[in-house]
């Protein structure tokens, strides 16, 4: 089978950008964004080479991987791997089901 590419939904982009810029703002510093950047590249390499490793979910066809206090949540089609939301933990769980419809 091919690779898939990973894609980014808008929704997924933007939340990874809020977390970012809300560490970098809370430590004055780069530092924990820098590292967070890292893992999540790492475990986005993960989920490109092994999509069915992680849990599903009640949503129809989403799969999620635990990144700590945060949650890569993601839907696998032949050619793509679509991220749809980077969630913090620490929110009300009950958003997530909103940010991904």
């Amino acid at each position: 089978m091919a690779k898939r590419i990973v894609v980014w939904t808008m929704t997924a982009t933007k939340q990874r950008r809020m977390i970012l810029k809300y560490w970098t703002e809370k430590n004055g510093s780069t530092v924990f964004a820098e590292k967070l950047i890292s893992l999540i590249k790492e475990r986005i390499h993960m989920i490109e080479f092994h999509p069915f490793a992680y849990k599903a979910t009640t949503y129809l066809d989403v799969r999620v991987s635990s990144l700590g206090h945060f949650s890569i949540y993601y839907r696998i089609t032949e050619k793509e791997i679509i991220i749809l939301a980077f969630w913090d933990n620490r929110r009300e769980p009950s958003k997530v089901l909103a940010e991904l419809m």
